[in-house]
């Protein structure tokens, strides 16, 4: 099937340029004054297209972070306050955490850059506070799993902004 090896070929060109953003972008993506605004996941949802998480501020701007499958089911369980028989990718990480007495702080998406959402989880060991960059999808995972709050720069609020009816 010469269509499908096309495709085949196109994805793994893609793979084999992924990696670390040029310094060029990674500039691009710095040096904004954050101005955090703290926010809530309304919830995980369905559509055509895959799974999106919905966050909202107390302005009640909302914000759509397309999310995978797993990210999604591991961010409704949480929200549930559901437990399964075998610990989640998600319920691993707070668990190490908690064994190695570092405690997550805060997690903050803090960039909109080139369609993608960049975040950080704030994490505290041994008295030093590290940013470490992370997906979006699994910062919210953590996030709910070990009750910290979540927040959002303002100008990433502002860029990716919906308007949001529970109807």
């Amino acid at each position: 099937m010469p269509e499908e090896d096309d495709l085949l070929r196109e994805v793994q060109e893609q793979f084999r340029n992924a990696g670390e953003l040029p310094p060029e972008e990674l500039e691009a993506r710095r040096g904004r004054d954050l101005h955090e605004k703290e926010v809530k996941v309304v919830g995980v949802y369905e559509h055509a297209r895959g799974a999106f998480v919905l966050l909202r501020d107390t302005r009640g701007r909302a914000m759509p972070i397309w999310i995978g499958t797993a990210e999604a089911l591991s961010i409704s369980i949480a929200l549930e306050g559901a437990v399964t028989p075998r610990p989640l990718t998600h319920d691993l990480i707070k668990i190490l955490l908690d064994r190695l007495s570092a405690t997550v702080e805060a997690v903050l998406v803090d960039d909109l850059y080139n369609n993608t959402y960049y975040a950080k989880l704030s994490v505290r060991v041994n008295g030093k506070l590290m940013d470490i960059d992370c997906r979006p999808s699994d910062a919210i995972a953590v996030a709910l799993r070990t009750k910290v709050p979540i927040y959002v720069a303002d100008a990433v609020l502002e860029e990716a902004q919906m308007e949001w009816n529970e109807d």
